[in-house]
């Protein structure tokens, strides 16, 4: 009988012990790396709509978008659509719609004025301005 309440007692205190909480997920530098940054270089989100000047003066509109596509529309109605990555709030990709188009990664900046630009692999710098709608 004094098993019997020993086997008791102790189930009935493993029924009430909490179990251990679940160990949080250790965070790697893989981990970070695989992770997108999606926070543009002023800080702001990647997505939205822009507008961006080349040096001549050029001007652009680009819209983002969380879906992970772009558009660009050019001065002459031009579209160029495609799909988009911020890789760092430096590092700015994107991948035309194009047959054969290549990922495209800019450097992006703020400087200590306020203007972000941006740096394409070629050396041309635009600057860009986010428009809220």
């Amino acid at each position: 009988m004094k098993k019997i309440m020993l086997v008791a007692a102790l189930a009935a205190v493993a029924a009430c012990s909490q179990p251990d909480a679940p160990a949080e997920p250790e965070v790697t530098e893989a981990t970070e790396e695989a992770a997108p940054a999606n926070i543009a270089a002023d800080g702001g989100p990647t997505v939205g709509s822009y507008k961006i000047t080349s040096a001549d003066g050029t001007v652009y509109t680009e819209e983002v978008r969380a879906d992970g596509t772009y558009s660009s529309t050019s001065p002459t109605g031009e579209v160029e659509t495609g799909k988009w990555v911020q890789k760092s709030p430096e590092t700015y990709c994107t991948t035309a719609d194009t047959e054969g188009a290549t990922e495209r990664c800019n450097t992006e900046k703020v400087d200590a004025n306020g203007v972000w630009t941006s740096t394409d692999p070629e050396g041309e710098t635009v600057t860009i301005e986010r428009v809220e709608t």
